[in-house]
């Protein structure tokens, strides 16, 4: 299988209560008219970008039962996120993890490290 632009992500699973968050690309001019360098954004604790995928969420423990007469059925239920696909998200740089995947640069950010979300949703 080759991978193209559509489909590069889809290898990629995310675990728990973690996100993939492709960082929105930072005003390079203050409000005064200044440009910024380079380095300057990606210094800041707080920073945005879109929700790329999501993990399944908070897993709930099993209940321990010593009953042999059930059948061991070992399917984890989990409590889901509250980020979704999409999202505009800010976040803390500091929960944050910086990965480089296929020369892009993600982060992978906890959902207690997410501060807002903005959904794009039809009333």
């Amino acid at each position: 299988m080759m991978i193209t632009q559509d489909n590069k992500l889809k290898k990629l699973i995310i675990i728990g209560d973690r996100v993939l968050i492709k960082p929105s690309k930072p005003n390079e001019q203050t409000t005064s008219g200044l440009y910024l360098p380079p380095g300057v954004q990606e210094k800041e604790k707080v920073q945005q970008g879109y929700i790329i995928k999501t993990g399944p969420g908070y897993a709930i423990p099993l209940p321990v039962e010593n009953e042999p007469w059930k059948t061991e059925e070992e399917q984890v239920k989990y409590i889901p996120l509250q980020a979704k696909e999409g999202d505009l998200a800010l976040f803390l740089l500091s929960g944050a993890t910086e990965l480089l995947y296929e020369g892009e640069k993600y982060f992978i950010v906890p959902q207690n490290a997410i501060l807002m979300l903005e959904r794009e949703e039809d009333l």
